[in-house]
């Protein structure tokens, strides 16, 4: 456990010399508690006083980087970004999302040309859950999608409709427009927070059966490699 801890806390210090203080911070975070572990299991009394120095010192370092990254946040300059790799798992849409979903998201932006396919039509259901179970209060969804091709535009306009009007039922209106030339990925909230997944909301891989784990649950469900960015309205010019 030492080592992991060891090993956890270098890339701590990496990351927050690179200045990608948002990464490090979850590794300080992941570095410190592993320690504690160590320490609790720790007889001599000098290595316990070697092992609360080091934690002391890193639990300040991490304090410092959460404040700043809270200043950021404040003045509109923070941005975020998530490395998604091939086949990780624990990227489900409340992970990535409800951190900016406070109180005061009453609206919400998704432009998404790949809300088409059946899969891709639960993905963006799934989205619409996460919104309505809170602790936002969303009124609206807008989507801008692209049209389904050939006969089965139909089923698309079927499912999307019936989305609507469940959706009423939460007192949720929800607006779909299509674009034939949509081609960027991109949800934006009506706090002010943007954030942009290459492969927009179909980044989960397809489950290898309908009994697998992970084909409820798209938090055990392997992902695409992608790249998530996340930033304030401030630092853009379109809303």
């Amino acid at each position: 456990m030492e080592d992991s801890a060891v090993s956890v806390l270098k890339r701590a210090v990496e990351l927050d010399e690179a200045s990608r203080y948002q990464e490090s911070l979850v590794c300080y975070q992941e570095g410190v508690a592993l320690l504690l572990k160590v320490l609790r299991a720790t007889k001599d009394e000098k290595k316990k006083n070697h092992y609360k120095d080091k934690i002391s010192g890193y639990i300040d370092r991490a304090e410092y980087i959460k404040k700043y990254l809270e200043k950021e946040k404040e003045d509109g300059k923070y941005h975020k970004q998530i490395k998604i790799e091939e086949n990780m798992k624990g990227f489900c849409y409340e992970k990535l999302f409800q951190e900016y979903l406070d109180n005061t998201v009453t609206e919400v932006w998704v432009e998404d040309p790949y809300i088409r396919q059946v899969h891709q039509l639960y993905n963006f259901l799934r989205f619409c859950e996460m919104l309505v179970k809170g602790p936002c209060k969303v009124k609206r969804i807008h989507l801008v999608t692209s049209h389904e091709e050939g006969s089965k535009k139909n089923q698309q306009m079927k499912i999307l409709e019936e989305i609507e009007q469940s959706l009423k039922g939460f007192g949720v209106a929800l607006d779909v427009l299509f674009s034939p030339s949509i081609h960027d990925r991109e949800i934006r909230f009506n706090n002010g927070w943007v954030i942009k997944i290459g492969r927009g909301l179909d980044y989960f891989k397809k489950p290898e059966g309908s009994f697998c784990l992970g084909y409820c649950d798209f938090d055990l469900r392997p992902c695409h490699e992608t790249t998530v960015d996340i930033f304030h309205i401030k630092h853009t010019k379109k809303m």
